[in-house]
């Protein structure tokens, strides 16, 4: 018989394997491949933080989950054309953990000349610009179930799932709360964001995430599995996209214990729109005549509040003692 995995660990061998041997893009679809303007205004963020850092030169770009390497793409013509400067001084780093997604990757942003990197904690030191689209939601979780006043954790046994005493303590576990409560923990990503904000606690830089999930911490089920463009069994048979709601709140946490500074999560809608995806996308609309309505069609889609706009969330990290990140500053 074989023994149960907990849950997290089952996790990230099953990504580690679809993303190795599928197109994810095949079961979903990111914000950069909607609209190329969402990769063009965050070009303009990225040029706001670049100078909001003084203009270091040279600056290290990165983005981790790249996909194919469209927000990039995106992001580095739109550079090129208003800011030549940053463009100039950008040093491109992909973390991307896919070979097959790296050899697209690499295709199309040849001539930036990226260097590509298992993990965040192997970008070079200096100043730092990073981006994460849909990265975080990617990352394993922990399931704790509240049983008779105590917690149990979740595992997958062959087919099934199965509840334990947990291996190691989790003390993010409220003891308040009701039997029957299920509470998700992502360690992966709380290191990550740990990690990144120390980073950037001892050196200069600002980083963006652009993910789904709620903005306080909460209690539920958000595991989920995407196959074929259709929601699949999370234990069927066959190779699936594995994602779950980021817990914002416990990422600002980490990230403010860890010595960075914290902005947000502000809904996407409203980052978006602070940045200017609606007036982009209306000046392409602008230059397309007939054809250049499915640009406002995906504006909206991005920043409406019944579409992306208020379930993704922008949240943004930077060194102490910058001005708020582009998009972050409180409305006046």
């Amino acid at each position: 018989m074989i023994p149960p995995v907990r849950l997290d660990r089952w996790m990230a061998r099953r990504i580690a394997a679809y993303y190795a041997a599928e197109d994810p893009f095949a079961d979903f679809t990111t914000a950069p491949e909607i609209t190329q303007a969402f990769g063009e205004c965050l070009g303009a963020w990225a040029i706001a933080a670049w100078m909001g850092l003084g203009r270091p030169d040279p600056v290290i770009l990165a983005e981790a989950g790249p996909g194919r390497g469209t927000l990039m793409a995106d992001l580095l013509r739109a550079a090129a054309d208003v800011a030549p400067g940053f463009r100039d001084a950008a040093r491109l780093h992909l973390v991307e953990t896919s070979a097959r997604l790296r050899g697209v990757q690499a295709a199309r942003l040849a001539a930036a000349g990226p260097v590509f990197h298992e993990r965040l904690s192997t970008l070079p030191d200096g100043p730092l610009i990073l981006i994460g689209n849909e990265v975080l939601d990617a990352l394993p979780i922990r399931q704790f179930l509240r049983r008779d006043g105590g917690w149990r954790e979740r595992s997958v046994a062959a087919d099934r799932f199965a509840e334990a005493a947990p291996e190691e303590p989790c003390p993010t576990l409220p003891e308040d709360a009701p039997d029957g409560a299920l509470r998700e923990v992502s360690d992966a990503a709380r290191a990550l964001v740990a990690g990144l904000a120390a980073r950037l606690s001892r050196q200069p830089g600002m980083a963006l995430f652009l993910d789904y999930g709620p903005a306080e911490s909460g209690f539920g089920d958000s595991l989920q599995a995407m196959r074929g463009g259709r929601a699949v069994d999370v234990l069927g048979p066959g190779l699936a996209d594995l994602t779950a709601h980021v817990d914002f709140a416990a990422l600002a946490h980490e990230a403010r214990g860890a010595g960075a500074d914290c902005f947000g999560p502000l809904p996407q809608g409203v980052f978006l729109g602070r940045i200017g995806l609606g007036t982009r996308a209306a000046m392409l609309a602008a230059a397309e005549g007939a054809r250049g309505a499915r640009h406002l069609a995906a504006a909206a889609r991005l920043m409406a509040p019944e579409a992306m706009g208020r379930l993704f969330k922008a949240m943004a990290l930077a060194t102490p003692g910058l001005a708020p990140p582009p998009g972050f500053a409180p409305d006046r």
